[in-house]
């Protein structure tokens, strides 16, 4: 199973942007997709962006299409969020998961690895 660490978030004002960074060890994301979910005080965790790393396929959820970009760098074994625009209600606790295959899914029940999440937060 593969271990995730996130890293990248912090205090940022609206219309801000900031890139979330999700590090792979133990293995490599080949045969993974790799998702972004996000999970706001009092909310259930919801489904943000994917790509699956072996095409290269995204997704992304309506409310961030445009303005987030999900990126891969076979290099460093690394997934990234790009998030522009920030507004307030992107405030939440970010976390990067892993499922193998090439499909991407939306639900967070289908990704069997997560990382730590680290915390975004977007003032007014």
């Amino acid at each position: 199973q593969v271990q995730l660490v996130e890293s990248g978030g912090r205090l940022v004002q609206a219309g801000g942007s900031l890139r979330l960074s999700c590090a792979a060890s133990g293995r490599t994301f080949s045969n993974y997709v790799v998702g972004w979910f996000r999970q706001a005080p009092g909310k259930e965790r919801e489904f943000v962006a994917a790509i699956s790393w072996t095409n290269g396929g995204t997704d992304y959820a309506g409310s961030v299409k445009g303005r987030f970009t999900i990126s891969r760098d076979n290099a460093k074994n690394t997934v990234y969020l790009q998030m522009n625009s920030l507004q307030p209600e992107d405030t939440a606790v970010y976390y990067c998961a892993a499922r193998g295959g090439l499909n991407i899914r939306r639900t967070p029940l289908e990704y069997n690895s997560w990382g730590q999440g680290t915390q975004v937060t977007v003032s007014s």
